[in-house]
């Protein structure tokens, strides 16, 4: 079997799009279609529904992908171990939650693109754990960086390279002060809630560790439960908080600004959330991808501020 056809088969499951296939390809659009329509045709199956929004796998394609990738592991760990003394290149892409990708990663990989120039990087939003390992199966990503304080996934291998800190917080009109909260204990708990119970919260989706820890501790306090709104994005959040219509729990670092301008302010610092770095047991790591988790490790220990990497 041309392992080209496997490439394509799984840059198109990645990107879901012919076109963005292509791109990334190099090739023509028409030559991914007859490369597709040329391994659908040697396997016997149907790899993919062609819809409007684009290119989605079937369940036998889904179910392929994983095995597609192992080959193509191989055949790139061939290459290496043929050009073991050639300088590290390769592509590797990153996967990270949203404050990681929007307020740490992009000057990272802007150094590491400097100091690793045959090394393409890609970023890619995850945003949960399980969506990680899933893309780090499939090999829609390479490694994933996210804030979580646990996973316990199978398969899927977890360092601690980082913390970043947390932070209770509210506009600067907002009744709600501080010595009107509850005691929290040195493990992050919430004692006696105080005045948290009266108050609205914005918080980060299901799925996200330390909002869900931090909701569930305020649904289990006595009396009557706070109000919880969900949203999939901290702008989103920022701007109820912002606009003074209730409290929230982030990372700092996605505040940074807020904070120093006084459109928000902090409430209680919070224990600190892990960074964990994800890579999954079963595939081939490259060359080039243990290059740029080292250099992470080595970044998230000093504190994101080496930029030459």
């Amino acid at each position: 079997m041309d392992t080209r056809l496997l490439r394509t088969f799984t840059t198109l499951a990645r990107t879901g799009s012919f076109t963005a296939a292509a791109a990334e390809l190099h090739l023509a659009q028409s030559t991914v279609t007859v490369q597709i329509r040329a391994l659908e045709k040697d396997l016997r199956v149907r790899l993919f529904d062609r819809l409007p929004s684009g290119a989605v796998l079937t369940d036998t394609g889904a179910r392929l992908l994983e095995r597609a990738q192992h080959v193509l592991d191989a055949e790139d760990r061939l290459h290496h171990e043929a050009h073991s003394a050639a300088p590290v290149a390769g592509s590797v892409t990153i996967g990270a939650s949203e404050s990681l990708c929007a307020y740490r990663l992009p000057l990272a990989v802007a150094a590491l693109s400097r100091s690793l120039p045959a090394v393409e990087i890609h970023m890619r939003a995850v945003g949960t754990a399980p969506e990680a390992a899933e893309q780090l199966r499939s090999g829609r990503i390479d490694v994933s960086l996210l804030l979580e304080s646990r996973t316990g996934i199978p398969h899927v291998e977890t360092e601690v390279i980082g913390h970043e800190p947390l932070a209770l917080l509210a506009a600067p009109g907002h009744p709600c002060e501080p010595d009107e909260l509850g005691e929290l204990d040195e493990l992050g708990e919430l004692g006696e809630l105080g005045e948290l119970n009266e108050q609205a919260f914005f918080l980060l989706e299901e799925g996200c560790s330390y909002s869900d820890d931090f909701a569930r501790q305020l649904l289990a306090a006595p009396g009557e439960p706070p109000r919880i709104t969900r949203f999939g994005s901290i702008e989103a959040v920022r701007s109820c908080v912002e606009a003074g219509l209730g409290l929230t729990l982030l990372p700092v670092v996605s505040v940074a600004d807020d904070l120093a301008s006084g459109r928000l302010r902090t409430l209680r610092n919070f224990p600190d959330v892990p960074i964990l770095m994800l890579r999954h047991r079963s595939r081939w790591t490259s060359p080039a991808t243990q290059t740029v988790m080292a250099r992470l490790r080595r970044l998230a220990a000093e504190g994101w501020t080496d930029g030459s990497c």
